[in-house]
């Protein structure tokens, strides 16, 4: 801390500015208490930042019913993340019916439950129909979708037949039928959009534990 107190105040300068757009890409869930580091507490000491006034008593943030913490927001955004770059890792993976591993391939509710159990530790049903109705899972509307969302489709004239797995921008990744492989697909084409029949979020403050693996295959 000696050396940087030392430092000529054009270095000091420089890396206020570097701070300052380190800080503008912090997540608005970032740690309240970050306010209190003494390296910018340091730089305020030298004019360079706003006097961050450790001494004063932070305001309490107005309680809102339902609204959830900043840890809590930032944990959700983390498991959505982890979840869909384990699913587009496994995009080129051979469609296999009743298949559940990168090795044997898989059909689409057996490449949902490798993805959410690899990558979150929860363990869905076997079957897509069964999935929609798992413990734990919340509906979702199309309007809310979030990257990680199960994403589910009336493939075979039964509804909850097909499953796959929403990345942002209108698309989904799944394992789509015999003689294809894992691959995105966009939503708003007329077939998906017409096949749509339902979304499932996995709830942050609720474990899947319950959930009971069936050893038959799903449907498509």
């Amino acid at each position: 801390m000696r050396t940087l107190l030392a430092a000529p105040r054009h270095a000091l300068t420089g890396l206020a500015a570097a701070l300052v757009l380190c800080l503008a890409s912090v997540p608005a869930f970032a740690n309240p208490d970050d306010a209190a580091d003494p390296v910018l507490q340091l730089l305020a000491e030298k004019g360079l930042l706003a006097d961050p006034s450790p001494a004063s008593e932070p305001t309490k943030p107005t309680e809102t019913t339902g609204a959830p913490k900043p840890g809590l927001l930032r944990q959700m955004h983390d498991r959505a993340s982890e979840l869909t770059m384990a699913a587009m890792d496994l995009v080129g993976v051979r469609y296999r019916r009743g298949g559940t591993s990168t090795e044997t391939g898989f059909d689409c509710s057996g490449f949902t439950r490798h993805v959410f159990e690899t990558s979150l530790g929860l363990v869905l049903p076997r079957r897509a129909d069964e999935q929609a109705a798992a413990p734990g899972l919340v509906a979702v509307k199309r309007e809310d979708l979030r990257p990680g969302d199960l994403v589910f489709f009336n493939t075979l004239k039964r509804t909850f037949s097909h499953v796959g797995i929403y990345i942002g921008d209108n698309r989904f990744v799944h394992s789509p039928k015999p003689g294809k492989s894992v691959r995105t697909e966009d939503m708003s084409f007329a077939y998906w959009a017409k096949r749509f029949t339902g979304a499932r979020r996995a709830d942050a403050t609720a474990g899947l534990d319950s959930a009971i693996a069936a050893p038959t295959p799903a449907g498509d």
